[in-house]
């Protein structure tokens, strides 16, 4: 056997241009090859020719191009639309499968022939599919999930009807008895095979990356002849192997990532250099007397199977209560068969099952179907746009996986989840525990991570809520979630740290998560530690969401969560058309009531409140606090400073490790002034004393000593709160600080008159 360069080369080259023009033209590669080997082989001009060296190429091309359609297909597909998709295969393969059936043995042939061309008749393109629905833009309509999992269940039931045959074929015999060994066979196989795949592929896989890419790829071909191999042990084709290898090496062995790089290198490999000889090679051996020998069945097996599979498809798919009309449109874009139908068609003739007339007419079948497809297909669609029962798919998705596990995120799940499923992603343990806690459903990981998005249901979701506290890493999360999973509303937080926030959501078509900027921080500070309401409230009438939004700001601290409609709970964004009866779902501060709203509640509210991010000496605390103090209490400062530094002196006002209330008297009447320090590195005070982090410098004047007994009272109660140190050092700002100290816990005393001011502000 010896293989001819300048043949292969004139195969390669006629098959690629061949390919070129046909998808030029709209129609799949695999149409331009088998014409290309038709014309310019033997059945015509007799350029090209033959060879036992191209037949092996072919046949390894073939096992290539079967385990890159494995490695394509997401047995997944098969749950998105499996009562539509199944009822709409088996319409379109057992009706053309027992029309076409019936006319070859009608015609006298044997009934293995018949059972060859059924199979062929039934088979649907999965490629050819893939190719025309991105061309029409068709890839996000129910239709098209329907007709992918259609033809993934049309041609897994052909390849397993097909080992079957070949099996009793290899046997040599019918009998029952060989028939049966036959399934017991297969089954076997099939059994062994997702076994070995679903245990030991993915421990095989992950120890294979540590080899480099090269390996992997030298591992995918094994897996797929070893796979291929053990079909042909248990009496079925290799092929049969080669595409079930494929649906097992996926991310779960190799990761989401890898497993399309490497689903890629072996689509490369096969349909741009193996596949193409299969096929143009293919095409030598079509007769193309059989047009005028045998006219009456090539036209009358052409007619059942186009009628067949799309009159089938539609009564079948009927049941499903979707229309006539879209089983119709379904029945048209699967009507194409193609490269699988050819694999078996050309096997079948190499065993002598059928013979070069049939194998003829099987082409011709492919090449009039599958040019039928993209103009009967569009011809269809329009017609259902025109009626407005076109279906986007993304109708059918439901559900909302947030990222980030944050007090407000899980605040928001929750309100979420009591019309929809929700899902919920974050890093940290303690985070997902109180998720969990609330009832969500929690998967713990990296945001940016594939595996982690795939199995927090992000091909099932609707919408993405990107929440976490990293503006670049939500962004990220976004793109990945709309170009990896295909989710259709995608939500972004803006914290405002991000510069260029909206063009980077035109650019992914994302929205603004709430509607606006918000600051997660202090509303994740907030939920966790404050009073926090939630309730619906009308919305602005005649206003965006983005004008909802700002309306809220103009109060007290309001986040719109979410917009009931109905019974529907909706993410609220920048992107949402709202309705007249839309109700909003709010977060707002508790206010606290009147009666419990005592003067030192009041006092905390005017004072003022300084976050220092390092250390600070005990000089530099008092500067500060009498450069606050000195005007009001109309003092010199440096007066003011040389008291607190003297009583300091006297007796330590440090009154437990972290706390210390240094205080003062001072001349005159009705003064009292308070400012509050947090100090994250901590204040030293002397060298025995604890680091303090909250101080709280009083001065007043000696007509307020019972005030200032209280305040002291007041504040040795906040204190005592168990979490009071915690809570006191994670708040993020000092609006948060003053909102612990309100919020406490602690004895109110009745509510008394607010002190007026002296004209120097004391």
């Amino acid at each position: 056997m010896e293989l001819s360069i300048l043949n292969l080369l004139l195969v390669l080259l006629v098959a690629w241009v061949a390919g070129l023009v046909s998808s030029r033209f709209g129609y799949p590669a695999v149409l331009g090859e088998l014409l290309a080997g038709i014309i310019l082989g033997p059945p015509l001009l007799g350029w090209l020719s033959g060879g036992e060296a191209l037949s092996v190429l072919a046949e390894v091309g073939i096992l290539l191009m079967m385990l890159y359609i494995g490695m394509e297909i997401d047995p997944r597909e098969l749950t998105r639309a499996s009562k539509g998709g199944l009822l709409a295969a088996l319409g379109g393969f057992i009706t053309p499968f027992v029309l076409c059936y019936l006319l070859v043995i009608w015609t006298g042939e044997s009934m293995l022939t018949g059972i060859f061309v059924g199979i062929a008749a039934g088979i649907t393109s999965l490629a050819t599919k893939s190719r025309i629905l991105v061309d029409l833009k068709l890839l996000d309509t129910r239709i098209a999930h329907v007709m992918m999992a259609g033809a993934l269940i049309a041609d897994t039931l052909s390849l397993i009807i097909f080992a079957t045959v070949m099996g009793v074929v290899e046997a040599g015999t019918v009998d029952l008895a060989e028939t049966g060994l036959v399934l017991f066979q297969a089954l076997g196989f099939f059994a062994v095979a997702v076994a070995f795949g679903m245990t030991v592929l993915p421990r095989l896989g992950r120890l294979i990356q540590g080899f480099g890419r090269t390996a992997t790829f030298t591992f995918v071909l094994l897996i797929g002849l070893l796979y291929a191999e053990l079909a042909e042990l248990a009496g079925m084709h290799g092929i049969l192997g080669a595409f079930l290898a494929g649906l097992l090496l996926r991310e779960k062995v190799f990761g989401r990532s890898l497993a399309k790089e490497l689903m890629d290198v072996v689509r490369h490999a096969s349909i741009g250099f193996l596949a193409p000889v299969f096929f143009v090679t293919a095409g030598f051996a079509v007769t193309l007397d059989v047009v005028s020998t045998s006219p009456g069945l090539l036209f009358g097996l052409i007619g059942l199977a186009m009628v067949g599979k799309i009159v089938g498809t539609m009564l079948f798919y009927s049941l499903t209560g979707f229309g006539w009309r879209e089983g119709l449109t379904l029945g048209a874009g699967m009507n194409g068969r193609g490269a699988v139908e050819i694999i078996i068609a050309q096997i079948g003739l190499s065993m002598n099952i059928i013979s070069q007339e049939i194998f003829s007419i099987l082409v011709f079948m492919a090449i009039a179907t599958t040019a039928t497809v993209p103009l009967l297909l569009k011809w269809c669609v329009d017609w259902l746009q025109r009626r407005g029962e076109l279906v986007r798919s993304d109708d059918d998705r439901k559900g909302v996986l947030i990222l980030g596990a944050g007090p407000t995120a899980r605040r928001l799940g929750v309100t979420l989840a009591q019309s929809q499923p929700v899902w919920i992603v974050d890093q940290n343990p303690d985070q997902c525990a109180l998720a969990e806690a609330e009832g969500l459903e929690v998967v713990r990981g990296n945001t940016l991570d594939e595996e982690v998005l795939s199995e927090a249901h992000a091909s099932e979701a609707r919408h993405v809520i990107a929440m976490t506290r990293n503006g670049e890493v939500n962004v990220l999360a976004a793109q990945l979630a709309k170009t990896e999973f295909l989710v259709p509303e995608i939500h972004v937080l803006d914290s405002g740290g991000l510069e260029g926030h909206k063009t980077l959501l035109e650019h992914i078509g994302g929205t603004t998560a709430f509607g606006g900027t918000v600051n997660l921080s202090d509303w994740d500070y907030l939920v966790d530690h404050s009073e926090i309401e939630q309730f619906g409230i009308p919305i602005a009438p005649g206003l965006s969401t983005e004008s909802n939004f700002d309306k809220l700001q103009r109060g007290q601290q309001t986040l719109p969560l979410a917009v009931r409609r109905g019974k529907e709970h909706l993410p609220f964004h920048s992107g949402l058309q709202l309705q007249k009866e839309d109700r909003l779902v709010v977060l707002q501060l508790a206010q606290p009531e009147a009666s419990t709203y005592d003067r030192f509640d009041w006092l905390v509210s005017q004072s003022p409140i300084v976050d220092v991010d390092g250390s600070l000496s005990l000089e530099g605390l008092f500067t500060m606090a009498t450069e606050s103090m000195a005007q009001r209490l109309d003092m010199d400062q440096d007066r003011l400073a040389n008291l607190f530094h003297d009583r300091e002196a006297s007796s330590s006002t440090v009154l437990l490790p972290g706390l210390a209330l240094p205080h003062v008297s001072v001349d005159g009447s009705g003064k009292f002034e308070l400012f509050i320090v947090r100090c994250r590195d901590g204040i030293q005070f002397s060298q025995q004393d604890h680091r303090v982090y909250a101080a709280f410098v009083l001065a007043s004047s000696s007509d307020e000593r019972t005030f200032h007994l209280r305040t002291l009272s007041a504040i040795a109660q906040i204190i005592q709160g168990s979490d009071f140190e915690r809570n006191w050092l994670s708040a993020p700002d000092e609006n948060s600080l003053r909102e612990l100290l309100l919020r406490a816990k602690r004895r109110r005393l009745p509510a008394e008159a607010e002190p007026q001011r002296s004209p120097s502000g004391a």
